[in-house]
């Protein structure tokens, strides 16, 4: 995945082959490009990689002096004119790239990391003041992981960087690995490795030879608690002013945009937002091999109506094919944070970058401005945990239920999002550029000062799709509804709600007496009755039938059994329950496979590594040893 990666202390320089072989680790992809960076005075010793033609493709970038340099990961969004105006003060950079960032932090230092504005991290040389500072954005949504010891700093956004030169950091922290079964994520910006934490969000670090760290923040989260509520009648107006002025900012850059477009209504309230000329804006939709979906049935309907090019990504029967490697480089290229499910998402998104190398999307929507949980703790057969795990599992359901404890705008923004989504967000980021209006600076402002009753409400959504764009604002969404108001035939209401239904019930959430039946009628495969409706992907089937040997593969090998975290007989029990189909073991199987492709990939290969390291850096092998 693109990122930055380095190590900062008093003998910087000294450290460069780490950082070259931290950076070799992030480097998996033939589209994306590299380098590193040193300055012996500031203890600095630091690298990048980057999708080419990216925003931050080429590092690092320099002031006219010189003396303000920046090496930095992601995008930042603002108003082009605001960037025009410092070519105005005197300043000389290259259009639609970062070049004109460390410009800013020479016109306004006090300024420039609390306006950035997007997804990003990065690190600030200052030679003017002989200092570093590492930074990343309110959300922490583009994660650094971290690694402090008495000499130095490790810092990498992906967490297999720090694995590959520090090889003691290759185990589990049990806590985190217990949450991570529990709630999907670790808790509290911890890692599911021992010694290695997450930076929180806003941060800035600034190092000085010679001086201790001074960690601060650049931005304090209570400021958005702490606005005044809106009455009803002033938050729409205030949302649309907003959104419909910050949209185009998320069009800019030299790279070519598409829209990922689904039968909702996040992605369609950016078509609705923005007046595209006919053929300006690709549109695709993930589709699956049962049926068209509704997503693609609607998203085909919008692009056609605002002639769009719109084209269907489906996820064919080749993909169990090659679900061991897209299985593998999910939990790989996501540290473990993404589980096996990524697979589906690696094979749309390496598709989708065929057709654009930046996705807009409508991740976020339904979070901040509709107040949409989806962060919770799930329910799993405790039985397959050893027992003193298992007290582990219970104790992370009682830390998130103490997360959990605040405003729900509150809990979506600084807890879900940077633990919770950042997952998918990885994965994807690794095959492109992923936008998103929906998490600018203002916007998110803005929704910690709805008002309670709309905070949860799809009726401003609704109203702005059909005033900026009544021509889509009419027809309906994958629910069924339309302009605020239903399909006006109950039948037709019935359908839309009912379909969904049926389709989780028939996958993810068969009871245990259903998958009886459901067994016994195996051999007819009445599943294609009612998948493939709504959702593109259908793992209880799919571990059933089609990916069952992979299953039974990984999950009843030895070295899986013998973790000490399982209960062996409950897991074997398990998956021949399931891949019999008289079992639903289905986010069980997810966990389990995804923890050993965790212990496989990147927990386990330490010898080699701490091999390469002695022959690389000799002196440093005992330090680190």
């Amino acid at each position: 995945m693109p990122g930055i990666a380095g190590i900062i202390s008093e003998n910087g320089t000294e450290r460069e082959p780490l950082v070259k072989r931290m950076i070799r680790a992030m480097n998996y992809e033939p589209f994306y490009t590299s380098g590193t960076y040193s300055n012996a005075n500031l203890g600095l010793s630091a690298g990048w990689v980057c999708q080419e033609g990216a925003f931050a493709d080429p590092m690092p970038v320099w002031n006219d002096k010189r003396d303000i340099g920046l090496i930095f990961t992601g995008e930042d969004f603002r108003p082009s004119s605001e960037i025009q105006s410092l070519r105005g003060n005197g300043h000389d950079f290259e259009s639609g790239r970062a070049d004109y960032l460390p410009h800013l932090y020479e016109q306004n230092p006090k300024h420039f990391l609390p306006a950035l504005n997007g997804w990003f991290s990065g690190v600030l040389v200052d030679l003017r003041e002989g200092k570093t500072i590492l930074f990343n954005d309110r959300f922490g949504l583009s994660r650094l992981y971290i690694h402090e010891t008495k000499e130095a700093l490790y810092f990498a956004s992906e967490a297999k960087a720090l694995l590959a030169v520090v090889p003691e950091l290759r185990r589990f922290d049990i806590q985190s690995l217990a949450e991570h079964f529990s709630c999907g994520a670790a808790l509290q910006n911890r890692s599911i490795f021992k010694g290695v934490a997450v930076l929180p969000g806003a941060s800035a670090w600034t190092f000085r030879p010679g001086q201790r760290w001074a960690k601060q923040t650049y931005f304090d989260k209570r400021s958005w608690q702490q606005q005044e509520v809106l009455a009803p009648d002033e938050y729409y107006p205030r949302l649309k002013e907003i959104f419909v002025r910050v949209l185009p900012q998320y069009f800019q850059g030299q790279q070519k945009v598409a829209l990922s477009l689904t039968g909702g209504q996040d992605s369609r309230m950016i078509l609705a937002g923005m007046d595209f000329e006919p053929r300006r804006l690709p549109c695709y939709t993930f589709g699956g091999m049962y049926r068209e979906c509704a997503d693609v049935r609607i998203a085909k309907q919008l692009a056609a109506v605002l002639e769009q090019d719109h084209e269907t990504i489906s996820v064919t029967r080749s993909f169990f094919g090659d679900f061991r490697s897209l299985a593998e480089r999910s939990v790989f290229c996501s540290d473990g944070a993404m589980d096996v499910t990524g697979a589906v998402e690696l094979f749309a998104n390496r598709r989708a970058r065929q057709i654009a190398p930046v996705r807009m999307t409508g991740n976020y929507g339904s979070e901040i401005l509709r107040g949409n949980v989806v962060f919770k703790v799930g329910r799993l057969n405790s039985g397959m945990f050893a027992t003193d795990f298992n007290q582990e599992v219970a104790r992370a359901a009682q830390t998130f239920g103490r997360e959990r404890g605040q405003s729900r705008t509150a809990f979506i923004v600084e807890k879900q999002v940077p633990w919770y989504h950042y997952a998918r967000l990885a994965l994807e980021r690794s095959q492109l550029t992923v936008r998103s209006p929906f998490l600018d600076n203002e916007l998110v402002a803005l929704a910690y000062r709805a008002p309670a009753q709309l905070a949860v409400n799809k009726e401003h959504s609704h109203r702005l799709i059909a005033e900026c764009c009544p021509k889509i604002g009419t027809i309906p969404t994958d629910r069924g509804v339309s302009g605020g108001a239903a399909y006006a035939s109950k039948f037709k209401v019935f359908c839309q709600e009912f379909l969904p239904r049926a389709e989780y019930v028939y996958d993810y959430g068969m009871p245990p007496w259903m998958t009886k039946v459901d067994g016994v009628l195996r051999p007819l495969h009445i599943e294609r009755l009612f998948l493939g409706w709504q959702k593109f992907y259908h793992f209880r089937t799919w571990y059933r039938d089609e990916l069952s040997n992979y299953v039974r593969e990984i999950l009843l090998d030895p070295r899986t059994l013998s973790r000490p975290y399982l209960n062996r007989k409950e897991v074997e029990r398990m998956v021949s329950a399931h891949t019999s189909g008289f079992g639903n073991f289905t986010l069980e199987i997810h966990k389990l496979l995804t923890s050993e492709l965790i212990e496989r990939l990147l927990v386990e290969p330490r010898v080699a590594d701490a091999a390469t390291i002695a022959k690389e850096t000799p002196a440093l092998a005992t330090a680190l040893a």
